[in-house]
C-alpha cells in the first residue's frame, strides 16, 4: 500500500492521510476519485481502523463492484461495505425486520410489480385506466416516497385531480405492500430513514458500526439519501464525501446538487481538499472546459489542469445540415483510422436520444460500425414498430402481423380472446382478419385505419404521422403520463416525421409504399450487427464516467444544446452548462464540436444559431474548419426545397421530375398532384410545386 500511495499526488495523500472529522473532497473529472476513496479505506485500515467499521457508498453496482475489486487487492481480508445506497438500504431493512412491521421473508417488488399492482387499485377503486395512466401514479408515488413527504406535505402539494387520484391510491399502495409483506426499490431508502427517526438505539447502533463513512459522487444525492448519511454520520461526523457540482446533471431525477455546495454548512469544521490535476485530457480540452464552466455562478471555484501537454485544438465545424454533419464527422474518423486510431477509441456524443437516428442512418450506410449505449437501435424501439405498423395497415388492411400489434396501440381493451376469435371468424369466413372484424371496440379500430387510408390521399408523409398519433390516441397517452421514458418515446415518434420529412424532400414523392420500401431496407435489424472494434454512441448523460480518446460533440446549437426547456426551467441553462462541461471532459486527446446551419428533428426545419457553450470556449483553443465554411455557403445559395414560383397544376399537364422523367397529371388534390410516369415508376403522388418537378409548355 506504501508503494501505492508513492503514485499519489500532493492532494490525494492530503485526503488520503484525512482520519477524523468531515471532509469535503472536490474532485475534478479525471482527477482519481476512485483512486483516493479505496486508497483512503486501506489506509484507515492500516492505521488501526477495524475494517468493519468502514462504510462506503457508490451510486451504481458497477462502481462498487470496481471498488470493491481495487480494495481486494490493496486489502484482501477487508470487511469494509462497499455498495450502493439501495444494498445497505436491504441490509437494514433485514437487520430490522420487526420494527419495520415485515417478516423476515419480504420479497422487493420490481417495476413491473409494482405498476401491475397500481393498475389493479385503480380498477378497484373505479378510476378509469384511460384517464389516469398507472405510470403516472407510479412516478408520483416514487416521488412522495424520494422527497419523504408527510400526509401535511402530499395535502399541501397534490391538488390537481390527478394528483388527488395519486394520493388515493399511494395510500392504497402502502396498505396493499404491507399485506403483502412486501417493499418497492424506493423504500430500500425510506424505511431506514424512518427506523432511524423513530428508534434512536437503533441509530446509534450503525451509528457505531459504521464510525467512517465515505460517499462517492455526493453531488448526485437526493433528498433521501441525504437524510440517510446526515443520520449516520451525527454522531462521530467521520464523513469524507467525493464529488463534482460542476458534473451534477441528474436534477431530473430528483438530484440537488446543492447537497455537496451546502457540506461545509452542514458540517461547520469541515476539511476541504481539491483534486485539480486531472490524469485524462490534454491542456487545451480541460482549458475549454473550464472557460464554459466559469460561466455558472453556483459552483465551487477551482479549474483543472494537466501534465499532458499542450495536444490539438479543438476542431469545429459548421455544416449545411444534420446530414452534412454526420457526413463530416464520417470523414473525420476515416482520417482517424489512417492516424492509428481504432473506432473502438471514438465517441459521438448528443443532447437527446432524437438525435442518434441520423448518426445511426448514416453510419449504416457509409459501413461505419457504431453501438448505441443506453438505448435500442432507433427502428428497433417499441413505440417505432407501433407507428409502422400502423403505415403498413393503412397501406395493406390484410396485413395480419401489422394488425396484431396496432390493434392495442394505446390500449384499447381488446383481449386475447377477441384476436383468437376473429381468427376463427376470418378463417370460417375465407376474409382477412380486417374484413372480419364487424362489431365492438375492434369494430371502432377498423373505422380508424379506414379514416386514416382516406385521409392519406389527400396529405404528405408527414402529415399523416401527425393524424396517426392524434387520432389514435398515442401521442395523449405519452403526453398525459410524463414520465422520463414517456418522453423519449414522444420524441422518437417526433423523430421520425425528420425521416418522412427527409424522403419527401429528395424527390417529393409522399407514396406510401413507396416510403415503406425504402426504410425497409435501413429498418432491417439483421443488418445492424455489432463488431468488437466500433463507435460508441450515446447522450451525454449516459458518458458520465466514461472516456474516450476522441470525442465528437454533435448538434451543438441553441435549442438543442442547451436544449430548448431548460430556458423555462430555474436554475436549467447552469444544468446545461455543466452537462457541456461533463461532455468536453470525455475526451482524451482530441475534440471535435459541430453542429449544422439547418437541421430536421422531430419532423421540422429549423435554422438555429451556434450553442452559446462555442463562444464561451477560449478562441484560442478552436479551429475552425474554413473549407466546410465555404462549402456551407454554396449550398445555401442552392438550399430552396420548392420552386419560387407558385405553379398551378391541372389534370393533363405535362410534367418533368429530375427521377421519373417525364409524366402526365392524372388529378390535382389540395398540396398533393396524381402523376403517371412512364411503366417502370407508374403512378406517384407528389407534392406540388416541389423543386424535383417542372411544369412543361
Amino acid at each position: 500500500m506504501k508503494t501505492y500511495l508513492e503514485t499519489l499526488n500532493e492532494n490525494q495523500r492530503k485526503a488520503v492521510a484525512h482520519i477524523d472529522g468531515p471532509c469535503l473532497v472536490i474532485a475534478g473529472a479525471g482527477s482519481g476519485k476512485t483512486k483516493v476513496l479505496t486508497t483512503r479505506i486501506a489506509s484507515l485500515i492500516e492505521m488501526g481502523v477495524p475494517s468493519w467499521n468502514i462504510l462506503a457508498i457508490t451510486f451504481t453496482n458497477k462502481a462498487a463492484k470496481e471498488m470493491r475489486e481495487r480494495l481486494n487487492v490493496l486489502v484482501p481480508s477487508h470487511q469494509a461495505f462497499v455498495g450502493t445506497f439501495h444494498s445497505l438500504g436491504i441490509r437494514i431493512i433485514r437487520e430490522n425486520v420487526e420494527q419495520l412491521n415485515l417478516d423476515r421473508n419480504f420479497t422487493i417488488l420490481d417495476s413491473d410489480d409494482v405498476t401491475s399492482i397500481i393498475r389493479k387499485l385503480l380498477k378497484d377503486k373505479g378510476y378509469n385506466p384511460k384517464d389516469y395512466s398507472p405510470s403516472y401514479i407510479k412516478n408520483r408515488i416514487s416521488f412522495i416516497k424520494n422527497e419523504m413527504l408527510n400526509d401535511r406535505e402530499i395535502d399541501a402539494f397534490f391538488n390537481t385531480p390527478a394528483e388527488k387520484v395519486a394520493k388515493d391510491i399511494y395510500y392504497a399502495y402502502l396498505d396493499k405492500l404491507a399485506l403483502n409483506n412486501s417493499v418497492d426499490f424506493d423504500d430500500l431508502l425510506r424505511l431506514p430513514v424512518e427506523l432511524f427517526l423513530k428508534h434512536p438505539d437503533i441509530l446509534e447502533h450503525y451509528q457505531d458500526k459504521f464510525k467512517y463513512i465515505l460517499i462517492d459522487e455526493y453531488q448526485d444525492t437526493n433528498e433521501v439519501q441525504y437524510k440517510l448519511s446526515k443520520l449516520l454520520a451525527r454522531k462521530h461526523q467521520n464523513i469524507f464525501v467525493v464529488g463534482d457540482s460542476n458534473q451534477a446533471i441528474y436534477a431530473f431525477r430528483g438530484s440537488n446538487y446543492k447537497n455537496i455546495l451546502n457540506f461545509e454548512k452542514d458540517y461547520k469544521n469541515a476539511k476541504v481538499i481539491t483534486l485539480n490535476q486531472n490524469y485524462r485530457s490534454t491542456e487545451t480540452i480541460l482549458n475549454a472546459a473550464n472557460s464554459v464552466i466559469k460561466n455558472n455562478k453556483e459552483r465551487k471555484d477551482f479549474e483543472l489542469f494537466s501534465d499532458l501537454g499542450k495536444g490539438l485544438n479543438i476542431k469545429y465545424t459548421r455544416a449545411y445540415d444534420e446530414k452534412h454533419e454526420i457526413k463530416q464527422v464520417i470523414d473525420y474518423i476515416k482520417e482517424l483510422l489512417n492516424e492509428g486510431f481504432s473506432y473502438s477509441d471514438i465517441g459521438v456524443l448528443y443532447r437527446t436520444n432524437g438525435q442518434a437516428r441520423i448518426v445511426e442512418e448514416q453510419f449504416l450506410a457509409q459501413n461505419i460500425p457504431y453501438k448505441v449505449v443506453g438505448s435500442y437501435y432507433f427502428y428497433a424501439r417499441k413505440e417505432i414498430k407501433d407507428l409502422l405498423a400502423y403505415l403498413r395497415l393503412i397501406l395493406n388492411h390484410n396485413d395480419e402481423i401489422s394488425l396484431r400489434r396496432a390493434i392495442n396501440v394505446p390500449k384499447r381493451g381488446i383481449g386475447q380472446k377477441t384476436i383468437l376469435a376473429l381468427e376463427e371468424k376470418a378463417q370460417e369466413e375465407n376474409v382477412s382478419m380486417f374484413e372480419a372484424i364487424s362489431k365492438g371496440k375492434e369494430l371502432e379500430f377498423k373505422n380508424l385505419i379506414l379514416k386514416l387510408a382516406k385521409e392519406s390521399e389527400n396529405v404528405s408523409l408527414t402529415e399523416l404521422i401527425d393524424l396517426i398519433l392524434e387520432q389514435s390516441g398515442m401521442q395523449k397517452e405519452l403526453v398525459s403520463t410524463p414520465t422520463l421514458e414517456n418522453e423519449l418515446r414522444l420524441e422518437n415518434l417526433m423523430e421520425f416525421k425528420s425521416i418522412t420529412a427527409s424522403f419527401e424532400e429528395q424527390t417529393g414523392n409522399v407514396n406510401l409504399g413507396d416510403f415503406l420500401e425504402e426504410i425497409s431496407l435501413v429498418a432491417d435489424i439483421s443488418e445492424h450487427k455489432q463488431a468488437g472494434d466500433e463507435v460508441t454512441l450515446m447522450t451525454i448523460h449516459s458518458a458520465k464516467g466514461l472516456e474516450f480518446e476522441v470525442v465528437f460533440l454533435v448538434g451543438m446549437e441553441e435549442n438543442i444544446f442547451p436544449h430548448v426547456n431548460s430556458m423555462l426551467e430555474p436554475g436549467g441553462l447552469e444544468e446545461e452548462r455543466r452537462l457541456c462541461y461533463v461532455g468536453i471532459t470525455r475526451a482524451k486527446q482530441r475534440l471535435y464540436i459541430s453542429n449544422a446551419k439547418r437541421r430536421m428533428l422531430y419532423g421540422k426545419d429549423s435554422m438555429n444559431m451556434p450553442s452559446r457553450f462555442i463562444k464561451e470556449i477560449d478562441k484560442k483553443l478552436i479551429d475552425e474548419d474554413k473549407t466546410i465554411t465555404l462549402e456551407v455557403k454554396e449550398k445555401l445559395n442552392k438550399s430552396s426545397l420548392y420552386n419560387n414560383a407558385q405553379i398551378d397544376y391541372k389534370a393533363g399537364d405535362v410534367v418533368m421530375h429530375t427521377i421519373y422523367g417525364r409524366g402526365v397529371v392524372v388529378e390535382v388534390r389540395e398540396n398533393i398532384l396524381t402523376i403517371a410516369f412512364a411503366k417502370n415508376f407508374g403512378i406517384k403522388k407528389l407534392l406540388k410545386n416541389h423543386k424535383s418537378l417542372k411544369k412543361m409548355s
